[in-house]
C-alpha cells in the first residue's frame, strides 16, 4: 500500500496538480491580498470580474463573476476548444475562484496590509506573475481571456499573447468609466491614476510569467573545440541525449586543423555538458549563446499558419 501511494505522489501529473494549486493560490494572494483593497483593476478575467464587483457597489463578489462567466464560455465554445481544455480549464477556474470567494470578503472590507498603493501593486503583481508562471509552465489554465485567446487563435492569425494583451489593456482602460463622485476633472485626475497602475501590474506580472515559462526551454548553443573531441561528443551523445555536430576548423597562429564541435540544448541540460566536458579537458574551450530559436526533433515543432490570399476580383 505505500509502494502504491509513493508510485503517485511522483507521478508527473500529480505533480504538475500540485504546482498548479500553489500557482492558483499564489496568484489568488497576490490580486486579492496585495491590488484588489486598492481599488485597482488588472487584466484577465479577476480584472473584468472587478469591474463588476465596483459596477454594483460591491454586490457581486469578483470570484461569483468570474467562475459564472467561466463555465458559461466554456459551455458555449466546447466543441471549439476541445476537451482537454475544458477540463483542464474547469479546474483551475474552480479552484482559481474558491480560493479567491474564501478570502476577498476579509480583504475587501479591512484596510489594505500595505497602505502604500505602489507597494502594494508592486509585490501583488510579482506574487501573481509567479502563481501564472507556475501553473502555465505545468499546463495549467485559469480560464478567462486564455479561452477567448483560444478562440481567436483558432479563427484568426492573431496570436494568443497579442489577443490576451489587447483584452487586458482593454479591460483596464474600462475603469475609467466605473461610479464615481466627483467632477469629470476629478474623476480624470483618479481614475487615470489607477489605469496606470493596471497597465504597470500587466506589464510586471506578463513578464515575469513569461520568465517563468520560458526559462527551462531557452534553446542554448554551445561551441566545444578540444583535442578530445570525439571522446566529449561520444559522452554528450549518450549521457544528455543531445545531438553533437563537428566541423573542421583551422587555427590561425597555429596552423593546425582543428574539430569543433556545435550542441543545441535546453537551458536545463546546460550544467549537465559543462561536467562532461570538464571531466574530460578541463582545459577545453567552450562558447555558450543563446540561440534564439530552434526547430526540429527535440526542440520546438515549426508551425506556420497559411496567409490569406486576397484574391482578385474578375
Amino acid at each position: 500500500m505505500q509502494l502504491q501511494n509513493l508510485r503517485i505522489y511522483s507521478h508527473p501529473d500529480f505533480r504538475d496538480y500540485l504546482i498548479i494549486v500553489a500557482g492558483m493560490a499564489l496568484y489568488a494572494i497576490g490580486f486579492t491580498v496585495f491590488i484588489l483593497p486598492h481599488e485597482i483593476v488588472v487584466g484577465g478575467m479577476a480584472g473584468f470580474s472587478t469591474l463588476v464587483y465596483f459596477a454594483t457597489g460591491g454586490l457581486v463578489p469578483v470570484a461569483v463573476t468570474m467562475y459564472v462567466v467561466n463555465i458559461m464560455m466554456l459551455i458555449g465554445w466546447f466543441r471549439l476548444l476541445g476537451r482537454k481544455f475544458v477540463i483542464r480549464t474547469v479546474f483551475g477556474a474552480t479552484l482559481l475562484s474558491a480560493i479567491i470567494g474564501a478570502i476577498e470578503g476579509y480583504f475587501t472590507s479591512h484596510a489594505p496590509i500595505v497602505a502604500d498603493t505602489t507597494m502594494s501593486v508592486l509585490m501583488g503583481s510579482a506574487i501573481c506573475g509567479l502563481g501564472i508562471g507556475l501553473y502555465y509552465a505545468h499546463k495549467g489554465s485559469a480560464g478567462g481571456t486564455d479561452i477567448v485567446a483560444a478562440i481567436f487563435e483558432k479563427k484568426s492569425n492573431i496570436s494568443i499573447g497579442r489577443t490576451m494583451m489587447i483584452i487586458d489593456v482593454a479591460i483596464v482602460t474600462c475603469s475609467f468609466f466605473l461610479p464615481f463622485d466627483g467632477d469629470m476633472d476629478a474623476r480624470i485626475q483618479a481614475r487615470v491614476q489607477t489605469i496606470i497602475y493596471g497597465w504597470a501590474s500587466i506589464a510586471i506580472y506578463s513578464f515575469l510569467a513569461n520568465y517563468i515559462v520560458n526559462s527551462d526551454k531557452q534553446t542554448i548553443q554551445f561551441l566545444i573545440l578540444s583535442p578530445k573531441w570525439h571522446e566529449i561528443a561520444d559522452r554528450v551523445a549518450h549521457e544528455s541525449g543531445r545531438g553533437v555536430t563537428t566541423f573542421d576548423g583551422h587555427g590561425f597562429w597555429t596552423g593546425e586543423s582543428r574539430t569543433m564541435l556545435i550542441v543545441w540544448c535546453r537551458q536545463y541540460d546546460a550544467d549537465r555538458i559543462y561536467e562532461i566536458v570538464r571531466r574530460i579537458d578541463e582545459g577545453a574551450y567552450i562558447i555558450q549563446s543563446e540561440a534564439r530559436s530552434v526547430y526540429g526533433n527535440g526542440f520546438d515543432p515549426l508551425r506556420m499558419k497559411p496567409r490569406k490570399t486576397i484574391r482578385p476580383k474578375q
